[in-house]
């Protein structure tokens, strides 16, 4: 973008904040020094309904909650290249559903290359571009699959049917989805 070196944001698993600051300060953190008290900040908040508990500390959060956290420290960096390591497992489908759709809010606000790990197949063809199927140890790719459906335009029912065709395909590389 800017010719300097690519900026990296990453989404582990667990959402790893550090218990003994608040979510500001796990905020503020990924920020150079200057910055750390500017509006960065507070728009992410604002942008992940995260304000009313800024000063709250991870342990008073619920897991969505801290994973939204993640999320937004994540994208206070100004990723060029989003890391996301399985990030709305274990959560609710409706949370997981929110956390998915903000996600696609903030990479609309803020377009970034983003390589997400997940196993559940209804939400990588809900977010992503393109499919990579590996399979499972030596791991390796068996697969490629382009969804060439936009993003916006990908409702429950579109997304169903792209689960079944998937799961319909002879190719063996397929079985591993099921």
């Amino acid at each position: 973008p800017d010719g300097g070196p690519a900026r990296l944001g990453y989404v582990f698993q667990e959402p790893r904040l550090l218990p003994w600051r608040t979510v500001r300060q796990n905020l503020a953190l990924v920020l150079p020094r200057a910055q750390r008290r500017g509006p960065a900040v507070d728009a992410m908040l604002d942008a992940l309904e995260l304000s009313l508990f800024a000063d709250r500390f991870p342990t008073q959060l619920s897991l969505g909650m801290a994973r939204r956290v993640a999320l937004a420290r994540a994208f206070l960096v100004e990723p060029d290249l989003l890391l996301m390591d399985e990030p709305f497992v274990s959560l609710d489908e409706p949370t997981a559903l929110r956390l998915r759709t903000l996600l696609s809010q903030l990479l609309d606000r803020r377009p970034a290359t983003v390589l997400l790990v997940t196993h559940n197949l209804r939400e990588a063809l809900a977010l992503a571009d393109r499919l990579i199927l590996l399979a499972p140890s030596p791991g390796r790719v068996v697969a490629e699959v382009p969804v060439t459906i936009p993003r916006a335009a990908r409702d429950d029912a579109t997304i169903e049917a792209l689960r079944r065709d998937l799961l319909s395909r002879p190719d063996p590389a397929f079985r591993l989805l099921a």
